[in-house]
């Protein structure tokens, strides 16, 4: 018998083309959140919680991987700038950032010069 799984709707699909997949990892004193897909409002607290729990970490430099970022919006950027502020003290937060469209949002709405970004 073979059954044949229902293929997803339009809506379906672009929901999960939207979604934000978060990989986070550490290796010796580096830990990397990477994301892919978009930072969003209904994605960013989920990001702010594992910088949050990274942060609790005794890692000397957190490394947030934005290459793999399409979209980012006022509510990812503030989880990022507010990590920065909380991050700046020891200077450990560094942000890879190489997506043309999100370094221009960030440069549009005026955080990219607050944002510890690397390249």
């Amino acid at each position: 018998m073979r059954l044949e799984t229902p293929t997803p709707s339009r809506a379906e699909q672009i929901v999960r083309l939207a979604a934000l997949s978060l990989d986070s990892e550490r290796e010796g004193d580096l830990h990397t959140i990477a994301l892919t897909g978009e930072l969003d409002l209904a994605n960013a607290p989920d990001l702010d919680r594992e910088l949050r729990r990274v942060e609790a970490t005794d890692a000397e430099v957190i490394l947030v991987d934005l290459w793999g970022v399409s979209f980012v919006d006022s509510s990812g950027m503030k989880v990022l700038v507010t990590a920065a502020a909380r991050c700046r003290a020891r200077n450990r937060l560094v942000l890879q950032c190489a997506s043309p469209n999100v370094l221009r949002a960030l440069r549009l709405a005026g955080v990219a010069d607050v944002l510890p970004l690397a390249g």
